[in-house]
């Protein structure tokens, strides 16, 4: 008797399509509030540490300016190109039109899912600005990101998730497989070519201002990445539940993974190291979150840090270009993975009516090139668009000397 007493007690939380459900609005406010923790938070410290000491700020700048400018960009004019109505790109939703409180996404109101999508615009720019650190002029940056998302990370998130359907392809991404981590890694990597190398690079040794940093920011945007994975259900669900599992899986595994090959290479194992296995397992896992079980995703995570490690400490120099802080390495090339993983370790119990794997392989293919030719080409306009604007986009040597943190922003990482 008491059990039915309780299964009546929790209909009234019971929601359907179009109906307003609490408990989903309350985990996707926190899910949220996790994904806002990853930018300024999280990645700034992250990539903060792994520059150098005269960058820190400037470096740490570009995450927090990627959140501010992003989330106006998003909230003016981003979340209608990517959701709003139309094929190639969505229309409509400028400044937010026609949304009010009693708007509905799904079961909790389309605000805080304008919100929660505003976080991934911001950190995907965020990520591009890792390769690109310590010669880039913050001016010419803080124009490039607003322009980024509006022509490249809105149309490639209409494509994929916001009702675009010539392009879309019928692509599994669960979270940002492609919409937000090739995509960005990709960006970042152009950007990279076109502004050439550090003047010292491959001359002395560049090393990490700080490893504290790089792991409290690495276990940061570990903790960040429930919410961007686990939310991407968008609903307190199984799906949900099964998705924050398999993301601290592939983290784990992707530890283990990166810290293994340093093991086999150098015979020791660091700590920047395992920071960056657990969030090249992260990458890996993500367009999976949704469809992988356990299994699946220990052998992603395992991959994707094994292949972050390979990629930085060997691959990374056949290519010759200065990735600062290797975001095309960690985030493109481990996301590349991670997307063709996608359709092959699907659970079980997530696995679609008359799925094929060899069919859905190529879906996974075709969207990760689209969104590599996509991504490179524009990039490529909006950095060269936004160097006019500033009067070209690399510092000068005097400024790339002194480091950009006294040069531009007038202050140090220590005052000692």
């Amino acid at each position: 008797m008491k059990r039915w007493l309780f299964v009546l007690a929790m209909l009234p939380a019971v929601a359907f399509a179009g109906e307003l459900n609490g408990g989903d609005t309350a985990w996707m406010l926190v899910a949220t509030a996790f994904v806002m923790l990853m930018t300024p938070a999280g990645l700034a410290l992250y990539y903060g540490g792994l520059t150098r000491s005269k960058n820190v700020l400037n470096t740490m700048g570009m995450s927090l300016a990627s959140f501010a400018v992003g989330t106006l960009v998003w909230v003016v004019i981003g979340y209608s190109i990517a959701f709003g109505d139309g094929d190639l790109i969505g229309t409509g939703k400028v400044l937010l039109a026609g949304i009010n409180a009693d708007s509905l996404s799904g079961t909790i109101p389309e605000l805080l899912f304008v919100a929660f999508q505003g976080t991934f615009a911001a950190i995907a720019v965020a990520i591009a600005s890792g390769s690109m650190i310590e010669r880039v002029k913050f001016s010419t940056f803080v124009i490039f990101s607003a322009l980024w998302i509006v022509a490249v990370y809105a149309p490639i998130t209409h494509w994929a998730w916001g009702g675009g359907e010539t392009l879309n392809f019928d692509e599994i991404d669960f979270a940002g497989g492609t919409v937000v981590h090739i995509n960005a890694g990709v960006a970042g990597f152009v950007v990279a070519m076109i502004l050439g190398a550090r003047k010292d690079y491959q001359r002395t040794a560049i090393k990490p201002f700080s490893p504290i940093l790089v792991v409290l920011g690495a276990m940061l945007l570990w903790f960040g990445w429930f919410g961007f994975n686990a939310g991407s259900e968008v609903a307190a669900d199984a799906t949900a539940a099964s998705a924050f599992l398999v993301t601290n899986v592939a983290a784990s595994l992707g530890v283990i993974g990166w810290v293994a090959g340093e093991w086999l290479l150098y015979k020791k194992p660091t700590l920047v190291g395992g920071a960056s296995g657990a969030v090249s397992g992260l990458v890996a896992i993500t367009p999976a979150s949704g469809t992988a079980g356990v299994g699946g995703a220990l052998i992603i995570g395992l991959v994707g840090g094994f292949l972050g490690f390979l990629a930085v400490a060997k691959i990374k120099k056949a290519f010759k270009v200065d990735d600062s802080l290797d975001a095309f390495w960690v985030h493109g090339l481990v996301g590349i993975w991670g997307s063709i993983a996608t359709a092959i370790f699907i659970a079980d119990y997530a696995v679609p009516e008359n799925y094929h794997m060899v069919s859905q392989l190529g879906k996974q293919l075709m969207a990760v090139g689209l969104t590599i030719v996509y991504s490179a080409v524009m990039t490529a306009v909006i950095y060269f668009v936004s160097s006019a604007i500033t009067g070209g986009g690399r510092v000068d040597e005097e400024t790339e000397t002194m480091g950009l943190d006294e040069a531009v922003h007038g202050e140090r990482g220590l005052n000692m």
